[in-house]
């Protein structure tokens, strides 16, 4: 029987019947079209992170060595500072350890340098009893050596395009106290979960509900995807894209792994002009340490600071960081990472950050100085692309000793100036250190804060002043070498008075310190106190010309032939000047400042190993007089503020004082330049014996305490040196009877031969050093030297006669009156 269905609805059942198919197709069209979206974004993104990944969690970029550390036998060292030495150098004990692992006995310590580690390291056993080190046995050869050198220490990495500074750590190398403290401030279920908290979840949508405010529910996977690939925009678009990538960074990474990427790249602030990224950086700027020597504390101070980097950084808000911090250390305990004595413990520590902040720890004007030397001779090298390994001079004990000098200098000429009435600029600084003998750049500060100012005024060129004298006595000493007319020797005498040079038609009228004048002066007079006028005059006698052309062998680029360059008047830098210096330091031979030892490729290939520049421009014998005088400087004249600030080790230097203040000085061990001064030229109305040599002297004192700096060893005079004891008033050899006779030197054979004709006598006493020319020989007709030879005129400018200053005349030899008897004298009586 055939049932009949009404009209109308077999028209709805048709009308619903078409709808409903047209719903399905459109439901199954949106399925079809986000499945193939999603399969796109899915593919899309998975390309991105394998491309990512494989090449790291950010751009590789070049690491900075500071110069190896060396370890000799009778080395003060406890075995457990020789361990904190290898671990800030990345050792472990763990012999997989890519860098080098060690291993901890009884009577030794032994270490073993790694595949990573630099190729010049050498596999020891260094045997410690009493804290002194008393052999070093090598385990390549089982032979005894007397020193060995540590692995180069890692301080830095150039920096990339955007200021980041990032240092690489292994997940092996964290620490467990670090790891807990992240977890415990960040996701403490982060090892149990799949990339999503749904109890941390749903907690933030109750708090937000409950009590109007956030609560973040991002995980370490899901922070790790937006702080590597996406940006910090706050949209539904880039919240799916983070839940994307989030699923497949934990397909594709294990725990540990995505761990270790989040570590190395999370943002931990800024420090100065950097950008700080990832624990181990942020453990070295913040602390001056290795991660893997990090307290309970500290680690949970870094771990605070993820939440709110700036706001808590610790330099600025370091009461904001303390109380992040104990947070932190509540939750530790709160997880059972931390018991309640520990936690008590850690909570009541003060905040204890790195003094100098990334001064002391980075060396940033140094490691620019790198940047810019590598971008210079390495063009066709991209340091920021690769895991190249520069290996610089840098020794950062003495970097950290720089600033600790620099804040306590800088300290005494803020409050000089405080006490004048009228207001200055801030006061800048500059410091040089570099071994004399090879130039490599020990140490390097370019200013009060490498934050408030990127200047690097090591670089900056400003007029030298005083110390620029030394070479002026080193053109004019020369006489006693190249046969020069007129013989000039530390005894030889002008009037301090004023006086009106005379050069190119023109007049130069060079005045005094305080325009006191001295009368009659010689040579080691003129330097030592640092006299202008006699200054100019035997600048004058060597020749202008001559001087200049000394100053420019010895890289002084610039420096022309003129009255005024004899006080220093054309412009230097602070790193020019401490490789001049090396002239004297090195026995006549000037030797280029460098930074860069070598550089090695990521496989450890060599791309670069320096070779010394260096050039013979003075006689050594002229050097030791220049140096000897230098240390006249010290014992009595403008430098002795030194002696009497504590530092009495062998040391010769010079002070300079121009619109800046300036010291430049040397031991056997180390050379030092500081320079005080405002960036707008203005004058500075201090000495250099006020505002930079105390910088110079703090920091000597504390560099020498090294076992590389130490052992400083008197200046030893080269071959063809005369010593002989002279009457300071007359110039001439010393008798018994002169009441303060002084050892002075002389080139062999232009010595005085005359006795004082102030306090006649007899007997001598001369030193000579090993010398194999005859013209050493003492020729008893030979005259006094300071009046052995006429006078000749100046190579170039002249003086008004009425001021020319003569050397004394030589005193005529009186015949000795012949002995006469008791008759002779009654006779003489009645005469």
């Amino acid at each position: 029987m055939r049932v009949q269905i009404p009209r109308r609805a077999y028209l709805s059942r048709l009308l619903f019947s078409r709808a409903g198919k047209v719903i399905a197709g459109f439901m199954a069209l949106f399925i079809l079209t986000a499945a193939g979206l999603f399969t796109y974004a899915w593919v899309h993104y998975s390309r991105i992170i394998d491309h990512k990944l494989k090449e790291g969690p950010f751009a590789r970029t070049a690491m900075l060595y500071a110069a190896p550390e060396p370890v000799s036998v009778g080395d003060r060292m406890s075995p457990d500072e020789l361990v904190t030495a290898l671990k800030s150098r990345g050792y472990t004990e763990s012999r997989s350890n890519r860098m080098g692992w060690y291993h901890v006995r009884a009577d030794a310590v032994e270490f073993f340098p790694g595949v990573d580690s630099h190729a010049g390291t050498e596999p020891a056993v260094v045997f410690i009893q009493d804290g002194v080190i008393t052999r070093i046995l090598s385990s390549r050869d089982h032979t005894d050596r007397y020193q060995i050198g540590l692995e180069p220490e890692l301080f830095t990495n150039l920096f990339d395009r955007s200021r980041q500074k990032r240092r690489i750590i292994r997940f092996g190398d964290i620490p467990r106290v670090l790891v807990n403290a992240i977890l415990s401030a960040e996701d403490k279920r982060f090892f149990s979960h799949a990339g999503f908290d749904p109890i941390r979840l749903i907690r933030t949508i109750w708090v937000d509900v409950t009590q109007n405010r956030r609560y973040g529910a991002s995980t370490i996977s899901m922070q790790l995807a937006r702080t590597i690939w996406l940006d910090q925009e706050k949209t539904w678009k880039r919240k799916a894209i983070e839940a994307l990538i989030t699923l497949q960074i934990e397909q594709k990474l294990t725990k540990e792994e995505i761990f270790e990427h989040y570590v190395n790249s999370v943002d931990l602030g800024m420090r100065r002009s950097f950008a700080v990224r990832g624990f181990g950086e942020a453990a070295q700027v913040y602390l001056g340490k290795d991660v893997r020597q990090l307290t309970i504390e500290e680690a949970a101070m870094l771990a605070g600071l993820i939440q709110r980097p700036n706001y808590l950084n610790p330099y600025r808000h370091p009461g904001r960081a303390r109380n992040r911090r104990n947070i932190v250390l509540g939750l530790m305990r709160d997880n059972g990472h931390i018991n309640e004595v520990e936690f008590h413990k850690a909570a009541n520590a003060p905040v204890s950050l790195a003094e100098g902040g990334v001064e002391s720890t980075d060396a940033p004007y140094f490691v620019d100085l790198v940047h810019d030397t590598l971008q210079e001779q390495f063009q066709e090298i991209d340091f920021q692309a690769e895991s190249y390994r520069v290996y610089t001079t840098v020794d950062m004990k003495l970097q950290r000793d720089a600033i600790a000098a620099i804040q306590a200098g800088m300290k005494e000429v803020d409050d000089q100036l405080a006490r004048r009435k009228r207001q200055y600029p801030r006061p800048q600084v500059a410091l040089v250190a570099m071994d004399p003998r090879t130039g490599e750049v020990k140490a390097l500060v370019g200013g009060r804060s490498y934050g408030e100012s990127q200047l690097n005024r090591a670089l900056a060129r400003r007029q030298p002043g005083s110390i620029f004298k030394p070479f002026v006595y080193a053109s004019v000493l020369r006489s006693a070498v190249d046969g020069a007319p007129e013989l000039i020797t530390p005894v030889s005498t002008v009037q301090d008075e004023p006086t009106t040079f005379y050069f190119d038609d023109k007049t130069y009228e060079p005045n005094n310190f305080r325009m006191e004048f001295h009368g009659t002066v010689n040579l080691r007079q003129a330097l030592s106190k640092s006299m202008n006028i006699p200054t100019v005059k035997f600048a004058e006698m060597a020749g202008y010309d001559a001087v200049a052309e000394l100053a420019r062998d010895a890289g002084l680029s610039g420096v022309r032939g003129t009255p005024a360059m004899a006080l220093g008047a054309y412009e230097v830098t602070p790193l020019d000047m401490a490789a001049a210096y090396s002239v004297f330091s090195n026995g006549g031979t000037w030797t280029k400042a460098n930074f860069i030892k070598e550089i090695r490729s990521e496989s450890g290939g060599r791309i670069f190993g320096y070779q010394p520049v260096n050039r013979q421009v003075l006689d050594p014998r002229i050097s030791y007089m220049v140096v000897e005088l230098m240390q006249e400087v010290m014992r009595s004249g403008t430098g002795a503020g030194a002696r009497s600030r504590g530092f009495g080790l062998p040391a010769a230097g010079k002070t300079g004082t121009s619109h800046d203040a300036w010291f430049a000085g040397f031991t056997t061990k180390l050379l030092c330049v500081v320079w005080v001064g405002f960036d707008n030229n203005q004058e500075l109305p201090l000495e250099g014996s006020r505002a930079a040599l105390p910088i110079w002297t703090e920091f000597m004192k504390r560099a020498h305490q090294y076992r590389e700096y130490r052992g400083v060893q008197s200046f030893q005079p080269p071959d063809g040196i005369t010593t002989v004891d002279i009457d300071p008033l007359t110039g001439q050899l010393a008798t018994a009877a002169c009441p303060k006779p002084r050892a002075e030197v002389f080139v062999a054979g232009t010595q005085p031969v005359e006795f004082c004709r102030l306090h006649g006598g007899s007997g001598q006493r001369t030193q000579i050093a090993a010398w194999d020319d005859s013209a050493a020989e003492v020729q008893p007709e030979a005259t006094a030297a300071s009046d052995a030879r006429p006078p000749r005129p100046a190579r170039s400018g002249r003086r008004s006669p009425q001021q020319e200053a003569h050397p004394p005349a030589a005193p005529k030899p009186q015949p000795e009156a012949p002995q006469r008897g008791l008759l002779d004298r009654i006779r003489a009586i009645f005469r």
